[in-house]
């Protein structure tokens, strides 16, 4: 099968478009033929070797952690969920840049939602739930949200106002039209933050959720009045050295999978967006990649295979 691989560590131009293997189903396996895979930040941070310590490599290695298709084998005792010619979304176990992919943890995809809409969910509601899970966002409380406009802080965004809570994101001017229409109140970031901070919120900040992970860490603890507490990171690699928990993963996979059904009804219901801003072949993945590293898009990209 086609898919994009890498044998070594380094930027963009380590991807190639080959030729290998088709994973072959074990006991309780679920194959896919992918349709669509979304590109995440956490794939050229992944490429680099910056989050060996979370996700160590084996190479030769395909990246890609999320990814809507069509079920296309099933290994021995996997026919009770799922069968032949579903339409499912998910995750990966062993990367979606590929043509057929063994699934991780995937739910039907229901026939409202498109493939692209439905590959940009798992990353980014997983992780927009988690961290709120963590923090403990309740009714009422005001909640600081860094890189508020990426795939992951809309997707925060929605939730976190539909909680009740007040969410106050940083973010460029172009993209603080667009946070208003999600409901929040945008403040541009750099120089200056705390200031803006306090002048749109001077209730003060109950909770710190850093997306965007551009030294925003010593700026939130100051607007936490000098507490650690209350704060978490899923962008600042430098966390430790801030007292802040850096969130990785670890939601157990009966939650991944509720939620992936549950965001899934959102988004057909009209009351969760996450927009596709760009779609790219799979033999373009690396200029993907490479967008996705120079930051600044609102949405997500993904890779049509």
């Amino acid at each position: 099968m086609r898919a994009i691989i890498y044998d070594t560590f380094g930027g963009a131009e380590v991807l190639r478009l080959g030729d290998t293997d088709k994973p072959v189903p074990g006991p309780g396996d679920v194959r896919v033929k992918v349709v669509t895979v979304g590109v995440n930040p956490l794939d050229y941070k992944r490429r680099y070797g910056w989050v060996e310590q979370f996700y160590p490599t084996t190479f030769p290695a395909v990246p890609g952690l999320e990814f809507a298709g069509v079920v296309d084998a099933l290994g021995d005792g996997a026919g009770d969920e799922f069968a032949v010619g579903d339409e499912v979304f998910g995750w990966t176990r062993t990367g979606a840049y590929a043509e057929y992919a063994l699934a991780g943890d995937i739910v039907r995809k229901p026939a409202a939602l498109s493939f692209e809409a439905a590959a940009a969910l798992p990353v980014a509601g997983e992780t927009a739930q988690r961290v709120l899970d963590l923090l403990g966002l309740t009714t009422g409380e005001t909640l600081l949200l860094h890189g508020a406009a990426g795939a992951v802080g809309q997707v925060a965004v929605q939730l976190a106002v539909a909680g009740g809570a007040t969410v106050v994101g940083t973010a460029s001017p172009a993209n603080h039209d667009f946070l208003r229409a999600l409901g929040a109140v945008p403040v541009a970031y750099g120089a200056g933050l705390a200031d803006r901070v306090r002048a749109v919120a001077p209730q003060g900040v109950d909770a710190v959720f850093d997306a965007a992970g551009q030294d925003a860490l010593p700026v939130s603890i100051a607007l936490r009045g000098g507490t650690t507490d209350r704060i978490v990171t899923i962008a600042d690699m430098n966390a430790a050295e801030h007292g802040v928990p850096f969130s990785a993963g670890g939601t157990p996979s009966e939650q991944i999978r509720a939620g992936l059904a549950a965001h899934a009804r959102l988004a057909v219901e009209g009351r969760l967006a996450v927009p596709v801003v760009e779609t790219f072949p799979l033999a373009d993945a690396a200029k993907a990649q490479e967008l996705s590293e120079a930051g600044h898009v609102r949405g997500k990209l993904v890779i049509t295979v």
